[in-house]
């Protein structure tokens, strides 16, 4: 039985340790070699972001942890996200023999994009659209890395949350769905890996203060792509590459977000 493909959300910080991702990019290609699964990522890249927009003296304003984007800003933010960041992560797979192509979430109408909110300015929201074209570059066994730039309908420029993005390219594919940062997943109380997660014990340990502070934002996330989904999700980290294998063979290698 052949695998779904398998869409992995990759951290933009993952570009700031360049032999890890030469890691993630070998164990990619290794598999592509050993199994016949789909791969395709997604990424990030809001640390590029905040360099450049300190760079060009832009303050950076965040709402319900995301960017607000004036839409005098976002021709930058796309260069960062589009250029920058896709072009440093295709260069890596590149440099290690894989056959990668670089999208956005226009390529193909893969994704249909719309204003999130007049507040947040030039930022989007990405529901599936249609994945052809997408199909047909995975038919060749390349490597779409795609960023989370969209344009709207009229032609705007839109900055998506890259989580959400993977959950749209997701949809759009019937794929599976992997978030991998630099965390290795969801921690107990006494520090160990907890295996799997619902809604009602991520809403117990919250109250119980064990995930505090940014983990809420990511296990909230991760919820709501598995509920959209309708399946399990995976939250691993990418700093422990000898790993990949298993998840892309489809074994838990993090916290897997189970579904309502």
């Amino acid at each position: 039985m052949t695998m779904a493909p398998l869409v992995i959300k990759l951290g933009g910080a993952v570009l700031s340790d360049l032999d890890t991702l030469a890691k993630l990019f070998g164990a990619i290609q290794q598999y592509q070699k050993d199994a016949q699964r789909q791969i395709v990522i997604v990424h990030g890249g809001g640390y590029l972001v905040d360099e450049l927009m300190a760079k060009l003296q832009f303050e950076t304003v965040k709402k319900d942890g995301l960017r607000v984007t004036p839409f005098e800003h976002i021709n930058y933010i796309s260069g960062a996200l589009a250029g920058t960041a896709n072009k440093l992560l295709q260069g890596q797979a590149i440099k290690l023999g894989l056959t990668a192509v670089g999208l956005s979430l226009a390529d193909g109408g893969l994704c249909q994009i719309t204003q999130l909110s007049d507040d947040l300015g030039a930022v989007g929201e990405a529901k599936a659209g249609n994945a052809a074209v997408l199909k047909a570059i995975l038919q060749t066994n390349a490597l779409p890395i795609i960023s989370s730039i969209g344009i709207t309908a009229e032609g705007q420029l839109m900055n998506v949350n890259a989580d959400q993005a993977a959950v749209a390219v997701a949809t759009a594919l019937d794929a599976e769905l992997a978030l991998l940062s630099d965390v290795a997943g969801v921690l107990d109380a006494d520090k160990q890996l907890i295996s799997q997660l619902d809604q009602s014990q991520v809403d117990q340990l919250i109250e119980q203060q064990v995930i505090t502070d940014g983990m809420i934002v990511k296990v909230q996330a991760a919820l709501d792509a598995a509920n959209q989904l309708g399946r399990a999700i995976e939250v691993a980290g990418w700093k422990s590459p000898e790993k990949l294998a298993q998840l892309f063979a489809g074994q838990s290698i993090g916290t897997r977000f189970l579904p309502l």
